[in-house]
């Protein structure tokens, strides 16, 4: 799935310099494009039961809500702080330039339920195991990861653990 990799910009010392920042917006404003690699991240969990996408803020929403529709599941938003209106629990995580945090609804995941967690990119995997330890909180049973980059060489699958992780398009950094 390589070949989807030259439809994606790379801006350089982007938020912070020496950051390669990998701008997704020139491959999804293609609809065809768009569509495809929606399905080539939704072929690995087809058929495996999944109640809920949690995808994180702010581009893991746009596959995370079109892997929702396919999967006929529930859509829950993991967002920055203060940014969602009802009771929240938080996690911070380190990133490539800093730490952040990330929040979810109290009520959003029932213990049991089948999670899939979307996000774009897999870089150190600070906010992806800052998600995954969200969903685990609410008891629900994480079914695995599903990103359309991941930059390989920050070794971000270390952080996250041993769930089951696709990548669409990969770099080293």
């Amino acid at each position: 799935m390589q070949q989807y990799a030259s439809f994606i910009r790379n801006v350089p010392d982007f938020p912070e310099k020496g950051i390669q920042f990998k701008d997704i917006t020139t491959l999804i404003k293609d609809g065809e494009l768009f569509a495809q690699v929606v399905d080539y991240m939704y072929n690995p969990f087809r058929h495996q039961q999944i109640d809920k996408i949690v995808a994180i803020e702010a581009r893991g929403f746009i596959f995370g809500a079109a892997l929702s529709y396919k999967l006929n599941c529930g859509f829950v938003p993991v967002r920055k702080p203060n940014k969602l209106p009802a009771e929240t629990i938080s996690e911070t995580y380190g990133k490539e330039y800093g730490e952040d945090r990330i929040e979810i609804h109290k009520d959003a995941i029932q213990k049991g339920e089948k999670i899939l967690i979307v996000d774009d990119l897999l870089a150190t995997g600070g906010s992806a195991a800052a998600c995954a330890r969200l969903v685990e909180r609410l008891g629900g049973e994480i079914v695995g990861f599903s990103f359309l980059i991941e930059l390989t060489d920050l070794k971000g699958r270390e952080k996250i653990g041993d769930y089951e992780i696709h990548s669409l398009i990969t770099y080293p950094i």
